[in-house]
């Protein structure tokens, strides 16, 4: 890693799908788009504004997972996301008021509330809103140092900073552990999700938000969606999140659509326009209250979740 933040970061590894281990690689979605000079500070950072550079991407026939192989290693991985900068606390509370819309929907057939994870926490602004949902012993996981300085003093101690590990933290102990957008980050989303589901009560709930890659808006756009990007390593549909979900051991899965809400300024940081024009349309909308109002869009994003049984 150098002083540009992620500059260092190769796909060297070759890997089977990461939902089903399907070993097919006959289905190349598109070959790798990345140019390594170009990965700077924000490269590996929450809500960035897309560079549109992606690793070689398979689409697996078994399950409909698309993922990056060869990818980086988990070691290159986990020291990229170290060393990520942050500079989206608006945002992240945004995403976190949505996230705990659904939430309330779901938290209503948990048997207690007593014990929950977020896992990719950021600057803990769910760690906010579970406590608010109710929630008591909360707690979050974020392996990225920028957006733990930046969180609120009154979470920030209910942070670790670290890749999420169910290894020194007690089986059935926690009612609900939550993954939001965080699942197409990591090398291993099948071991984060068996290890996620170990950690919960009977009747506890692992939820996950995710991008839809079938989802009209990304299909339109194609590899000019900011969802092709070198900090995903897959990328799931209502179909792969579904078997993700079921081969983690966990029952009663259920997937839905959602809709977002952020402010106009950084829905326009994600369209894929001319660098010169776009930064003069952010100026404008950032100098005006325009670029400050909230505005709702179905972008293609999915919750996901299942339950622990009594086995």
């Amino acid at each position: 890693m150098d002083g540009r933040g992620g500059a260092r970061v190769r796909a060297e590894h070759g890997r089977a799908c990461p939902v089903c281990g399907s070993e097919d690689e006959d289905r190349v979605l598109s070959e790798a788009r990345v140019d390594p000079e170009r990965l700077g500070a924000f490269a590996f950072a929450s809500r960035k504004a897309p560079e549109l550079m992606h690793w070689r991407l398979l689409e697996c026939a078994a399950c409909d997972t698309v993922y990056a192989s060869p990818a980086p290693s988990p070691d290159a991985v986990a020291a990229a996301y170290a060393a990520a900068d942050f500079d989206t606390p608006v945002e992240a509370g945004f995403a976190a008021a949505t996230y705990a819309r659904e939430l309330a929907r779901l938290a209503d057939g948990l048997p207690s509330r007593a014990g929950a994870l977020d896992v990719g926490t950021g600057d803990g602004a769910l760690l906010r809103e579970l406590l608010r949902l109710g929630f008591s012993d909360v707690a979050g996981v974020e392996p990225s140092a920028a957006p733990i300085r930046a969180a609120d003093p009154a979470v920030r101690p209910l942070i670790h900073e670290g890749v999420f590990s169910a290894e020194g933290r007690t089986r059935g102990s926690l009612s609900l552990v939550t993954c939001m957008q965080t699942i197409e980050h990591v090398p291993d989303p099948l071991a984060l999700c068996r290890d996620a589901a170990a950690l919960l009560r009977p009747g506890g709930l692992l939820v996950l938000v995710c991008h839809d890659r079938r989802a009209p808006v990304n299909r339109v756009l194609g590899e000019r969606s900011p969802i092709f990007d070198v900090e995903h390593l897959q990328l799931l549909s209502r179909r792969s999140v579904r078997t993700l979900l079921q081969r983690a051991g966990l029952s009663d899965v259920g997937v839905r659509a959602i809709r977002n809400r952020y402010p106009l300024a950084y829905w326009t940081r994600l369209l894929p326009l001319p660098p010169r024009p776009k930064r003069a349309l952010l100026a404008r909308l950032e100098r005006s209250r325009l670029g400050a109002v909230p505005v709702t869009v179905p972008v293609g994003n999915l919750i996901a979740w299942g339950r622990h049984g009594a086995g």
